[in-house]
């Protein structure tokens, strides 16, 4: 089965770099006709230059200038196919290559632009009207004094797959600056009525940009481009000139948002001035465009622009950053990405590309340490006595894993070791996957360990994390680290029962499944709850819960540790309570039918689970009909092998708020209307990571239930961010929202069906969906398909989109194939690799106000 048809061309692969748009003019107010700059321009044609790698003259597509154009930029020759161009430059500075092409493909592609062998950037080259439709695209370059080599190069980053026909370098005609964070407005590309002029004396480089007059109000503008080597915040540096006597304004586009600028009157047209505009910068290229907009005042002129991009991954938007408020689960612990620490070690990532370790880490970044003294190491921000690791080890050739241990020190002095195993990571083969590395296809890579390192570390300490000549794992892959004080434990609460004076002690090797239901039974019997001392209690089955209470002396002290795939909590009716312990199993596969969730069942009206550690059971929450006002909050769940949380068939007015769900083997929350529906639930401000399959959050069927403030990221294959969908359960019964929610690098590849998932994915598959599905204010960061996707082969009859932000896609914004209608407000979509909006299947499109960018 197919989720949405690729019509027959060739797909392009995930294109990262955002669209090289046109920059636009600056203005000079009551000046003669300006003067052309007089830079030197040479048209390279491809033709005649060096090719390798499989490149290769044609001549089959007619409009191409010269003898023929450059093709073999095919999938066979990528990696290996290269055009070279040689131009001279007589001075070093910033000038242009302006790329001719041809791309039939029907969808964006991209190569990549070396300059004598250094200097590179990805160029996203949109599809032309066919293959003898012949396109342009400028890119800004820094030359260097002499001959310069331009080389067009289809790497294992790109898509390839287009025609070359030539390249226009201009290079130029005075000497420039080499500040690769300054763009001179002259070298940019003009429209409108922009135009480089030198009247004025003052400015730097070859001239400024005038042409920002009251005749092309509405029209000029000027566009360049700069990479940021980290997505976050950053600013513009904008020289300019006003000599009108009052302030001024223009409006500065760049990572998708417009800001409009004030350009205060300086001292006249050739006193020269400086505004700073603060800008949030993508990872990768981004426009930046200086326009005159028809709510502007222009009138002025334009030196150059100077970008300050951020400095590493923990500015905004990068992994580790403080998440937006509002926005995700309130959290216990800080978080250090090993990516932003100190390391001695390999690079692992960016990668998305199922089956590679970069696409199971957090940000799709992490370090390898593989050799003796290979290290990574944080500064604490905040005190912590204990860790949370986040790491990967190799398997065994048997499947069962190995253990290892890796040191620890702060400040340089010997902590204890961190105990690490891989027997709860790896499995292969199909779906639902095995432990037979014989299999192939390995992944679930990840697992995480928690140690209490028995004394407080202050904030500042440096904690470093290092393979010594006692590690004998032959690698360790560290993602995250996230530190925190664990606090004393628990003490034997009012009002209830220790399991100490029921005959259930910790520690002692027992299983105490029998021994833990007849304690809950007696508590109960004498009005009070079951408090579980500091300790661990082995269970081997269900430990029932019928209307009682449950409580550990907290997550990092009480743990109830299972036995093989079995071991875990099972309602049975009756409102409980169970609070502040962990619930450890030891599963190493994926057993629907012989294994157990580590809570379960039927919680009867108004039960509460709360502060609850779960790892390595087959899911987490698994709650049943009738169910009825549970409220489930600050849980942590890790490395399950199914669901994180799944709300099933009668549950009503039920809440999962304020987790942490990381790594499960499928949907991190689901509601799954099965025979009956899920109604009035929410899932609120949880953080979602990694889902290694299906989506972070799912509504199958239902109604009035909501899916609210969610900060969802870095899901890995057949998955969506968040998707509503008629794929499992009963029809839609009534309205669903989808609010405030935040998703990042989400989206995926299908891999059963070839198909690309959305961020946001609305499916109409078994059932048509005819209740309203409102979209409200959510932002999409870096997907890495379309940001909205809506399909298959039925109908999606009352869509309501408003406030949806698209920034970044690696395909569409908007996706449709698929019938029905929707309404769409407050729409903006920028970044995209591929067309904003492509739309197939009969569905349409209301358009409110305030939509942009599609």
């Amino acid at each position: 089965m197919s989720i949405h048809r690729t019509p027959p061309r060739l797909r392009n692969s995930a294109a990262s770099a955002a669209l090289l748009l046109a920059l636009t003019g600056a203005a000079s107010y009551g000046l003669a006709t300006p003067t052309p700059a007089h830079a030197a321009t040479a048209v390279l044609q491809s033709e005649t230059s060096v090719l390798a790698g499989g490149a290769k003259v044609e001549s089959e597509h007619a409009g191409y200038t010269g003898t023929g154009y450059v093709g073999g930029y095919t999938d066979a020759n990528k990696g290996t196919a290269s055009t070279s161009h040689t131009v001279s430059s007589a001075h070093a500075g910033t000038g242009s290559a302006k790329i001719r092409y041809a791309n039939g493909t029907g969808s964006a592609k991209t190569l990549t632009l070396s300059v004598n062998g250094a200097a590179s950037r990805q160029v996203t080259l949109p599809a032309t009207s066919g293959w003898t439709g012949w396109g342009t695209v400028d890119v800004p370059v820094t030359f260097a004094q002499g001959v310069n080599t331009l080389t067009l190069a289809f790497t294992a980053n790109d898509s390839g797959n287009i025609n070359l026909d030539h390249v226009t370098a201009t290079t130029p005609d005075a000497p420039g600056s080499t500040d690769p964070s300054l763009r001179e407005a002259e070298s940019a590309t003009l429209t409108g009525g922009a135009v480089v002029e030198r009247e004025h004396a003052g400015y730097t480089g070859t001239g400024y940009v005038g042409g920002l007059t009251d005749g092309n109000k509405g029209r000029a503008s000027l566009a360049t481009s700069v990479s940021s080597t980290y997505a976050g915040a950053g600013s513009v540096t904008i020289r300019y000139a006003n000599g009108t006597g009052s302030a001024k304004t223009l409006t500065l586009t760049a990572g998708g948002t417009a800001t409009q600028v004030t350009l205060s009157a300086t001292s006249g047209w050739t006193g020269w001035s400086t505004v700073d505009v603060p800008v949030t910068f993508a990872q990768g290229v981004n426009t930046l465009t200086l326009a005159f907009t028809a709510n502007d005042s222009g009138n002025v002129n334009v030196d150059h622009l100077k970008a300050t991009t951020p400095t590493g991954p923990s500015d905004p938007g990068g992994p580790g950053t403080p998440d937006p408020s509002g926005v995700g689960a309130t959290l216990p612990f800080t978080t250090y990405e090993a990516e932003a620490g100190t390391a001695r070690g390999a690079a692992v990532g960016p990668d998305r590309t199922y089956l590679t370790v970069a696409s199971e880490a957090s940000g799709r970044q992490a370090v390898k340490l593989s050799q003796t003294g290979d290290y990574v190491e944080v500064t604490l921000t905040k005190p912590a006595n204990a860790v949370n690791l986040r790491y990967s080890l190799p398997d065994s050739s048997d499947g069962r894993g190995i253990d290892a241990t890796l040191s620890a020190y702060a400040d340089g002095k010997a902590l204890p070791d961190l105990r690490l195993t891989s027997r709860y990571a790896w499995v292969y083969g199909a779906y639902p996957y095995t432990n037979n590395p014989g299999e192939g296809q390995g992944h679930r890579f990840f697992d995480e360990t928690r140690t209490d390192f028995g004394q407080t570390l202050p904030a500042g300490t440096v904690l470093r994390l290092q393979k010594d000549a006692g590690d004998t794992a032959s690698s360790y892959t560290i993602d995250l680290i996230e530190a925190e004080e664990t606090g004393a434990a628990g003490t034997l609460p009012s009002g209830y029962v220790s399991a100490r004076d029921l005959g259930v002690a910790p520690n002692d090797n027992q299983d105490d499944t029998t021994a833990l239901s007849t304690a809950l039974n007696t508590a109960k019997s004498q009005g009070k709850g079951l408090f579980l001392p500091a300790g661990t209690y082995n269970i081997s089955d269900h430990v029932n819960l019928t209307g009682v209470k449950l409580r550990g002396a907290g997550v990092w002290h009480t743990v109830l540790r299972g036995t093989g795939l079995k071991g875990g909590l099972f309602g049975r009716g009756g409102t409980s309570i169970v609070e502040d312990l962990m619930i450890d199993g030891q599963n190493t596969v994926r057993d629907d039918a012989g294994g157990h969730a580590a809570i379960e069942g039927d919680f009867g009206t108004g039960s509460v689970i709360r502060n609850i550690w779960i790892q390595h059971t087959k899911v987490g929450l698994w709650i049943s009909g009738p169910t009825t006002g549970l409220k489930a909050s600050d849980l942590r769940i890790r490395d399950t092998y199914a669901d994180g949380v799944n709300l099933h068939g009668a549950v009503r007015d039920t809440t999962v708020s304020h987790s942490s769900i990381r790594g499960t083997g499928d949907d991190a929350l689901a509601m799954w209307s099965d025979g009956a529906a899920v109604t009035g639930s929410a899932f609120r401000n949880n953080t979602v990571q990694l889902p290694t399959l299906a989506n972070g959050a799912a509504v199958y069927g239902g109604s009035g239930n909501s899916v609210e403030n969610n900060l969802i990221s870095d899901t890995v294959v057949a998955a969506a961010g968040i998707t509503v969908s008629t794929r499992f359960g009963e029809p839609f019964s009534g309205t669903t929202t989808v609010s405030g929610n935040l998703l990042r690098r989400t989206g995926s590849m299908e891999v059963n069906w070839n198909s690309k998932l959305g961020a946001l994915w609305v499916y109409a598959d078994r059932y048509d969906i005819t209740q309203p599905v409102v979209l409200t204010d959510n932002t999409v960061e870096d997907s890495t398909y379309s940001g909205l996707l809506l399909s298959w082969q039925k109908q999606v009859s009352d869509l309501r989109v408003d406030g949806l932000t698209i920034n970044r896609t690696g395909h569409h914004g908007i996706e449709g194939n698929v019938a029905g209608k929707g309404t769409f407000s407050d729409t903006k979509v920028t970044a995209t690799a591929s067309a904003p909006l492509n739309i197939t299947g009969g569905f349409t499109v209301q358009r409110g106000s305030g939509n942009s960018g599609w």
